[in-house]
């Protein structure tokens, strides 16, 4: 049974829908979309993406996804019109209106991602259903499927291998996730500057992950943030899961389609 919205959140939505230039920023995986073992096969439910559809038809609103993806597996599995804002690798990739926003790494840059590849492919080999995911500036290490004590020493090796081998990483846990990056970034910047881009007078942000509340930390006296699921947050709202998630972007989405061509 999907719960539904409380009090607070709906009167926060409310006041939200009035903001003149608006921005919807979403995080993916366990937020639009339920979190899947294999992270492919992820798609956002279809009340999430209709909500995303009609906010995304509204004047003065500016939709964006932001995840720790990398981009081009953002782009596969969020199947999201071209007017949306894409943010990929905790902010390093954007698709913004023009594509000259991309990642581009250097010659150290590139060297120090293969000395972290060898370190890292090493450690996954040695265990049980973890595995290596591939981002421009680093890899993923994935133990979901793993048992409990093979994803905690592995999390070790993982950290022990990594930093003998790369100096300066950028290190982030996350569910069942951890992530190195020979670059750094964070959803935090990539709120702010998507806050700059889009010229929005409010925001309103949902995620379910520790990356996540780099965002909520960012977020000002007229924002909404929204945490989707348990766990310890930063963000004023708390949703059971993506089904909630869902209803509160269609409730924004009403709310504001009545709103704005009232202004």
């Amino acid at each position: 049974m999907i719960a539904p919205l409380s009090r607070e959140l709906t009167g926060a939505l409310r006041e939200l829908a009035r903001a003149r230039r608006l921005l919807v920023a979403v995080d993916f995986d366990g937020t639009l979309a339920p979190t899947v073992d294999d992270p492919a096969q992820a798609r956002a439910l279809p009340e999430a993406r209709a909500a995303v559809l009609q906010l995304l038809a509204l004047p003065r609103t500016r939709v964006a996804l932001v995840s720790g993806r990398a981009l081009d597996s953002l782009i596969e599995v969020a199947e999201a019109p071209d007017e949306t804002l894409l943010v990929g690798s905790h902010g390093l990739e954007l698709r913004l209106d023009e594509p000259d926003d991309a990642l581009r790494l250097d010659d150290l840059d590139r060297d120090r991602v293969a000395a972290l590849r060898a370190a890292l492919t090493g450690v996954a080999d040695d265990f049980d259903e973890i595995w290596l995911e591939a981002k421009p500036a680093g890899f993923a290490l994935h133990t979901r499927l793993a048992a409990e004590d093979d994803a905690r020493r592995a999390h070790l090796e993982a950290l022990h291998e990594a930093e003998a081998a790369v100096e300066g990483l950028t290190v982030r846990p996350g569910k069942d996730v951890l992530e190195f990056s020979v670059r750094s970034s964070s959803k935090g910047e990539a709120i702010e500057h998507l806050r700059r881009y889009t010229g929005a007078d409010a925001v309103f942000y949902a995620g379910d992950d520790v990356t996540d509340e780099d965002a909520f930390a960012v977020l000002l006296a007229d924002d909404v943030g929204v945490k989707s699921g348990p766990g310890p947050t930063a963000a004023a709202y708390r949703v059971a899961g993506p089904a909630e998630v869902a209803v509160a972007l269609q409730a924004l989405a009403t709310l504001r389609g009545g709103d704005v061509h009232e202004q």
